[in-house]
Parts: C-alpha cells; structure tokens; sequence
C-alpha cells in the first residue's frame, strides 16, 4: 500500500487509519491496545476523535503527532452527520466517507479508477447527506471541494503511541513466528532443494517429450477453466427502497430510544435527544451535579449506554438502536405529484414543512439508475408515532432522523420518500 499520509499547505496529515467506535466502559488507549492486539500489531499509532479510535502505523507513514485527515475533514462540515467525498491530494486521491457521525473509510489512492470505483460503490448506500467529488467525474449530486478548504489543522485529533515497548516486541515475535511457520509449511521444497537433483543425461528423452506434452495440455485445460471463471457475474443493483423498515416501526423505535435515553438525573439538564440510522444520542449539561454522580445514576437507569465527556460540564449518550425487518416499499406517483400531496397534508393540520427533490445515483459499477428523492424537513409538537400517520398513504418512506429539543419541547423530523 502506498504512504497513507497527505499535505495540505505544507503540514502532513495521516489517512488511511482503521476505525472503530470505543465499546461501553474503555479508555481510548486500552480500547485501542486490544484493538490492535485483535486486528494487526504493526498498528502502533492512535488517535482518540469523538467516541472512536483510528489505528494507524509507521509502515504506512505515520507518525506521532501527525493530525487525522478525516476527523479535520468531520470538524469542518459540521452540518452534515453522512457524507462521502473524494477531494484530490497532488496527483492521488483521498476518499472520506462518514455516516451518522461515524467514520467508515479514510484512505488514498494513488489510482483516479481505484478512487472513482470505491466512491461508485459507497454511493449505493442511500441516503448521504452531501457527496463531493472532482467535477469532472460528473457524478449525480456531487460537488467539488479542495482539500484547503475542508483542513484546518485544527481537529483536536492527533496521533499518539499505543505502547512502543509492548508493540516492538509483539512485531519481534510475530516475525519470529512468521519464519518458523515458512520453514514449516515449505519445509518439503527446501528439503527438495537441498537434495541432489538427477542428471539431464540420465533422464529417457522419449519419457521427458512425453510428460512436457501431457504438462502442456494440462495447462491448456487450466487456462480454459481460468478464462470462464475470471469474469464475474455482475451483481444486480441494490435499490435502497427495497430494505426500508416499517414507519411506523422505525418511529417507535426512536421514541422509545430517545425516552430510554432522555431520563432524569439529579443534578443534570437534558438539553436534547437525537435518533439516527444506527444511533441514539443525547446531550446533558451539569446543574449542580457532578460527573460521579452521573456514572453512579445513569449507569443504573440506561444500562449499555455509551457517555462520551465532551467537556467537565457536558456529556453525551449513545445507545445503539435494535436491527428493524426491511420491507420493499415505493410510492406509485412521481416527485412532483408527492410534493404537491405532501403539501396540502401540512396545510391541512396547518403546519409548516421544507419540501425539496433530488436525484440519487445508484450503480453497481456497470448500470447506473437516477432514483428521485422527495426530502421533507418539519418541526412538530407530534411524537414519531403521530407524526408518522400523516404520511400513511405514501409507500417508501423512510424517517431518517428525529431529534427533540428539550429547551423548546418541540420534535423536529427529517423523512424522505422514493418516487416511482
């Protein structure tokens, strides 16, 4: 692999690190020991970044001190919680993709169709919230960025060391172990090797024309059966509305998330909840409590959550949600038919709702498909169970996102729906 490090106005940067979300009840440092432990013991290099650790390692061109790429990138578009992006660096290409606040890939290609395939296949997954790529690959949605305007230089992401004892010896007996068991596996071709081989002049030049003729066809066979089995059978594109979850289903699954999470503790203010794709979160700020007494409640009131210390007076909380059946679901109507239906709902409850389209690609690399998007943005004092029925004549709907703010006592709800 190539050096996964880039410069952006003369300051090296690490991409290409492994991340992982810290699991219940580790420290960075120890999560990111076993980690390493468990994945590859070359990864010396860690960084700590918003409940996630990123291995890196100095074969890679690592080092300590070096800022993470990706967690620069995630500081400066706050905005966006799914985001996938390939930004040129020199003559290479660096990819990002984070998804509901979590880091799925962070690497650089020294090839523009390795980049451009790996992109194509991320962009399957529905629903990003912005795609960035160089305009010249004309991709659906898609607009370019320079690296100097996503890094600052900034993120409070730099790499540190695991352990560089500990790890120096893991990496000696690795190899150590790695010779041995080459000596073991090859062990008869080097006893082969070391034997005395037979003499041209002994060997029947009638039996040798024989056995290369018979090598020959045999070959042939092989190079037939390689010619079939190399081209692969192309995979059918995956429409995201045929893996949706129940509304109805995903709305209670969110409420009852954000109700687990949004409990009282004394001392603490619930400032607000949020329900992504895959998680719950909820902030807190202290009162008059402190950060003991919290550990000491929550622990007993939201057992398996995850309490992230933003600052000695915030804390944020994060509990996984539960696996959903998917369901096919599409709407019968085109986009600008479900706009205008969409429209005279929320006129009829006298509501208020942002009502855009867009047009998602979806590719497996040979077929390309444009699938239209109706997004719908609205605040309401509804619950997600309420708020859910006013879309129960629309087929492929999906709630993305609900979040309650606990200063206004209002749900604000983003929902998308797939157009025919």
């Amino acid at each position: 692999m190539i050096n996964q490090v880039i410069t952006v106005d003369r300051k090296k940067y690490a991409t290409g690190l492994f991340w992982q979300p810290i699991a219940s009840g580790f420290f960075a440092r120890n999560y990111a020991r076993n980690l390493s432990r468990s994945i590859n013991g070359k990864l010396n290099l860690f960084v700590d970044y918003r409940a996630m650790v990123g291995l890196g390692a100095r074969q890679m061109g690592h080092r300590r001190g070096m800022h993470s790429a990706a967690a620069e990138i995630m500081d400066t578009m706050t905005e966006y919680s799914s985001f996938l992006g390939v930004f040129r660096a020199g003559q290479m290409y660096y990819l990002v993709a984070v998804r509901n606040g979590i880091i799925l890939n962070d690497v650089l290609f020294d090839s523009e169709a390795a980049a451009r395939a790996e992109y194509l296949r991320l962009a399957q997954i529905p629903d990003w919230s912005a795609l960035f790529a160089p305009s010249a690959w004309s991709m659906p949605r898609a607009v370019e960025r320079a690296l100097s305007d996503v890094i600052t230089g900034r993120a409070p992401a730099i790499l540190r060391h695991i352990s560089r004892i500990k790890m120096g010896l893991a990496s000696v007996a690795l190899l150590a172990l790695f010779v041995l068991g080459l000596i073991y596996i090859f062990r008869g071709p080097i006893a082969q090797m070391m034997s005395p081989r037979p003499q041209v002049s002994t060997i029947n030049p009638e039996l040798a024309a024989e056995y290369k003729r018979r090598i020959d066809e045999k070959n042939k066979e092989l190079d037939a059966v390689f010619e079939i089995e190399k081209k692969p059978a192309v995979e059918p594109l995956r429409m995201p509305y045929d893996y949706l979850p129940a509304p109805m289903a995903r709305a209670e699954t969110c409420y009852r998330a954000i109700g687990f999470l949004m409990q009282p503790v004394a001392g603490w203010n619930q400032t607000s909840a949020e329900c992504g794709e895959e998680y719950a979160d909820a902030e807190f700020r202290r009162g008059f409590g402190t950060l003991t007494d919290f550990y000491d409640i929550a622990g007993d009131l939201m057992p398996g959550a995850f309490v992230r210390e933003i600052s000695e007076d915030s804390l944020n909380v994060r509990a996984r949600l539960p696996q959903l059946a998917p369901v096919a679901s599409r709407d019968e109507r085109d986009a600008a038919t479900i706009v205008r239906d969409v429209y005279s709902l929320f006129q009829s409850i006298d509501d208020d709702a942002e009502i855009g389209v867009v047009a998602d690609a979806i590719t497996n690399g040979v077929e390309t498909v444009s699938v239209d998007i109706v997004e719908i943005a609205a605040s309401s004092k509804l619950t997600p169970m309420q708020f859910m029925e006013i879309f129960e004549e629309f087929g492929g709907v999906y709630m993305t996102r609900c979040a309650w703010d606990a200063g206004r006592r209002i749900w604000n709800y983003e929902v998308i729906i797939y157009a025919k």
